[in-house]
């Protein structure tokens, strides 16, 4: 009896730690951020549509507004929303500022 206790102890750790932590996205310069960090720092946005804002932006210039991403296929309004808070445009003297 011992053992099977002990057998569910393991199992319940095991399942625990397999269990994904959430993910949190920070602040991002949509303007200079590379595909891998959008893709990491912005939810909704995996590496297909991170690579498409770059190559959005270098061929149209940089975002002047968070909602000008919209402009990027695949993105839309309510992944513009929900990243939001973590959206720059632009880093002022080492302090980064939000697209609001």
């Amino acid at each position: 009896m011992k053992a099977l206790a002990a057998a569910a102890r393991v199992a319940a750790l095991v399942f625990v730690l397999a269990a994904p932590f959430p993910a949190y996205a920070g602040p991002v310069n949509i303007n200079t951020a590379d595909a891998e960090t959008l893709a990491s720092e912005l939810e909704g946005v995996g590496i297909t549509k991170a690579r498409a804002i770059v190559a959005y932006r270098n061929a149209n210039g940089p975002f002047t507004t968070a909602e000008a991403l919209a402009e990027v296929t695949g993105i839309g309004a309510r992944t513009i929303e929900v990243n939001r808070a973590n959206i720059l445009l632009e880093d002022s003297e080492g302090v980064a500022e939000n697209a609001r």
